[in-house]
């Protein structure tokens, strides 16, 4: 099955490369800003430091977890997990952040595993807010560690092409999200949502899903998701999500500087054509968005995968 384990040793990887995509190519990070590459390098160096000084402290595992994925050193940081996975196999934290960096080096299987573990451990038990590695605008953390198991272990379901499965963490989140308010966790996961289910045919259900989101909702940094749910409310055309600029940035391919939100944007866009029939332009905005640099990107990742099964 194209969307199965792959079991890509580091030894195995083309020099450079943390991974190989779904469609066979290696994935090399992105060269980093140097201002923005020598701030991370001090960050993980103080997350080194305390990892070194507390070994068995799970908040200095994560970090240290954290820090270097943010460098693209993406198997290192699995590895970090996995170490302090040996000494304490019942963290759920650890099992949640290696299940999203096993999502990044496109081993899905074993990244439904780990959340799988991660959903066990935490069921019924209190939930905690989950500090931000890379804090938004207003430094308001907008995510908990059983809201983020739930999206990731959504998301791996969804790239695997189970949209059935995908459905229950992402119904849990969404109505966790209104019981807290939390405004950016319900876009989000409302938007993943509604994708799974337009995606079964469920079209009144993906509907209701839709119905509540308005366009005065205060949405802190999930901003591009608010928008595509405005545009599958009908409430915004296709155009002023992905406008000429940023079209242009994609069809630039690795040169064209296209960021996160274009890809994010661009990948609900295509799903958009998609299942309204429109799947020419549905599949050359796939294609576009993974001749990009974004690798990392959930929006890269999904259309990388639509492409594998549509081989």
């Amino acid at each position: 099955m194209l969307l199965s384990l792959l079991l890509v040793l580091a030894q195995d990887l083309p020099a450079g490369a943390e991974a190989v995509s779904l469609l066979g190519r290696p994935l090399v990070p992105p060269a980093l800003p140097q201002a923005t590459r020598e701030a991370h390098e001090q960050r993980l160096a103080a997350a080194r430091k305390a990892w070194e000084h507390t070994p068995t402290n799970p908040d200095s595992i994560i970090w240290l977890g954290r820090r270097t994925a943010y460098l693209g050193r993406y198997r290192d940081a699995i590895a970090a997990y996995t170490k302090g996975l040996e000494l304490l196999p019942l963290e759920p934290r650890l099992y949640r952040h290696r299940g999203h960096r096993y999502l990044t080096v496109r081993q899905i299987d074993l990244a439904v595993s780990d959340l799988e573990t991660a959903a066990r451990l935490v069921r019924g038990k209190p939930d905690e807010v989950e500090p931000d590695g890379l804090p938004n605008a207003r430094g308001i953390p907008t995510s908990t560690l059983q809201s983020n198991i739930r999206y990731h272990l959504g998301l791996a379901y969804y790239l695997k092409g189970e949209f059935e499965k995908a459905l229950e963490p992402y119904r849990e989140d969404v109505a966790a999200a209104r019981a807290t308010g939390n405004a950016d966790m319900l876009v989000a996961t409302s938007h993943w949502l509604y994708m799974a289910l337009r995606r079964l045919g469920r079209e009144q259900e993906a509907a209701a899903v839709v119905a509540p989101i308005g366009r005065e909702m205060e949405v802190i940094e999930n901003g591009s998701y608010h928008r595509l749910l405005l545009l599958y409310r009908g409430e915004l055309a296709a155009d002023s999500l992905l406008n000429t600029a940023a079209r242009q940035r994609l069809r630039a391919g690795a040169d064209g500087q296209a960021t996160v939100e274009d890809v994010t944007l661009g990948y609900g866009v295509a799903n958009w054509h998609w299942y309204n029939g429109r799947r020419e332009e549905a599949s050359r905005l796939w294609r576009e968005i993974v001749s990009t640099s974004q690798w990392a990107a959930f929006g890269y990742l999904a259309a990388e995968a639509e492409l594998a099964r549509l081989r």
